[in-house]
């Protein structure tokens, strides 16, 4: 089994969550602060290195370092993109001094990005101390929270102008790509690692949370404990992604929530004041080649679809069992659009509560069925 770790303070909760399917046996770490313990690090130069030296002809000068380019890994690029993002970031803390995790102030007003499990037992009470890069310390007030995404919004008043920093675009993100975390791991403010893109849409069932429909940005930057909430910037400083976990007991894998789908939380934030999310009470399964393959095998009466979305199991009392869904049926059409991937049917519903939704399903021996759904609110905690 994994565990989900938080600390806060010096009180460590274990979450009992599924078994890891995709990466061995593990434990998520969230990466929030509280007590820790310090690995001791070598600096002596090995042996086997010779001393390096440049002669002053050959000393390279600030500015004959090479232009940013999208495709290249300057000198500078690094450190450029942490100064950048650097006076935006803050470290949270709770008023006893404890720090609580990272955000990233996002807009002039005060506003912080950081994640809900850092200050979801702060929504109803209690202040967030605010701590800047440049010194400046503030009382900030968690305003709202998603623990489906793991996304909140901390907010902070201030009579001189505070630092903020750009949101860029997570879908541009390859494989391969530089990026830069910034946070307060271990309490220590400030502190900047880089790395690579390992994944730009890590599913959530990879990870072995099943039944959550999301995905996140995988890189090998070192992130640990205070690092949650903290901004993942690319190569231009740009926030791209909010880091929230990691992967205990292995090096170089963790997950940032895409900025793309963080954007969006903040726009239900602005418009509701929550995230509104339909919920039709359906498990899906995208089709391929392979799996339909298999579901032809075992019985022959499985319709002859190549794509859409198997839908194998239907939560009695649902609105998708209201709507005459059924187990085993394949949706291939829905709200007047062709269906291939959960996605698809993901993007079409939207925020979309209380509308009807055509869906047509092929069933057993090539029966075609059109259903009318009507998507209640799904639970916010769920």
């Amino acid at each position: 089994m994994m565990h989900f770790l938080r600390k806060f303070s010096n009180k460590t909760v274990l979450i009992r969550a599924a078994t890891l399917a995709a990466a061995g046996s593990g434990t998520f770490c969230f990466a929030t602060s509280s007590g820790h313990g310090l690995l001791p690090l070598s600096f002596s130069k090995p042996d086997n290195v010779p001393d390096t030296n440049i002669s002053k002809g050959a000393a390279w000068d600030a500015g004959d370092s090479p232009k940013h380019c999208c495709n290249c890994l300057g000198r500078d690029t690094i450190a450029n993109a942490a100064a950048r993002i650097g006076p935006a970031v803050v470290n949270l803390s709770v008023p006893q001094g404890k720090s609580i995790g990272s955000g990233t102030i996002i807009d002039e007003d005060g506003t912080i990005l950081t994640c809900a499990h850092t200050v979801v037992d702060l929504l109803s009470k209690g202040k967030v101390e605010v701590t800047l890069q440049d010194g400046r310390s503030f009382e900030g007030t968690a305003v709202n929270a998603d623990l489906h995404a793991d996304i909140a919004i901390v907010k902070i008043k201030s009579k001189t102008p505070l630092p903020t920093a750009k949101l860029g675009t997570s879908s541009k993100l390859r494989p391969g790509d530089w990026v830069v975390a910034m946070g307060c791991p271990l309490t220590l403010q400030n502190t900047v690692t880089a790395g690579i893109v390992s994944c730009v849409d890590r599913k959530a069932s990879d990870l072995g949370l099943g039944g959550m429909h999301r995905e996140y940005l995988q890189t090998d930057c070192a992130i640990n404990p205070g690092n949650s909430g903290g901004p993942l910037a690319n190569a231009d400083g740009e926030v791209v992604g909010v880091n929230i976990m990691k992967l205990l007991g292995a090096d170089g894998l963790n997950f940032a929530v895409p900025i793309d789908s963080v954007s969006k939380i903040i726009e239900h934030f602005k418009r509701n004041g929550r995230v509104v999310r339909p919920w039709l009470g359906l498990k899906m399964i995208d089709l391929n080649d392979m799996i339909v393959a298999h579901l032809k095998e075992k019985s022959a009466s499985f319709p002859d679809v190549r794509r859409g979305v198997l839908i194998p199991m239907v939560s009695p009392g649902s609105p998708a069992y209201r709507a005459g869904f059924r187990p085993g049926d394949v949706l291939v059409e829905f709200g007047g659009r062709p269906i291939e991937s959960i996605q698809e049917v993901i993007d079409i519903l939207g925020d979309k509560v209380g509308k009807p939704f055509k869906a047509v399903v092929k069933r057993e021996n090539n029966v075609t069925e059109t259903l009318t759904v009507i998507p209640d609110e799904a639970n916010p905690a769920l």
